[in-house]
């Protein structure tokens, strides 16, 4: 979109993964206040929240520098189809060692939020 800017490309992505501005913060390591701060044009979003977000949620950093090309390297529908495909791969033995391993991420995740709160 044209004449939209940084801040607001950031403002939209959020609002595109569904998350609130606590949530996207926590994610990314700043406060919630910096966030509302850069989505309301307040602040500037540098190249080390650009690249944050990018890594986090995989928004494209030149869609979030330029608005130019598409908002998410790959939608989070074809991610998860992506999962399923390999998941599907596996024999049933990995497919359970699988599934172990993502519930360990899981509970680290919510340790880590634990811990950051």
């Amino acid at each position: 979109m044209e004449g939209m800017t940084v801040n607001r490309r950031i403002r939209q992505a959020r609002q595109a993964l569904n998350m609130t501005q606590t949530d996207f913060s926590k994610a990314i390591y700043v406060s919630n206040g910096y966030t509302a701060e850069i989505e309301n044009g307040h602040r500037a979003a540098n190249d080390r929240i650009i690249r944050l977000i990018s890594l986090t949620f995989g928004v494209s950093e030149t869609w979030l520098k330029t608005g130019e090309g598409e908002m998410f390297h790959a939608s989070p529908i074809k991610r998860k189809e992506k999962i399923l495909s390999l998941f599907d791969e596996l024999n049933p033995g990995f497919q359970e060692y699988a599934l172990s391993v993502i519930d360990q991420l899981i509970k680290l995740q919510k340790d880590e939020k634990k811990t950051n709160s």
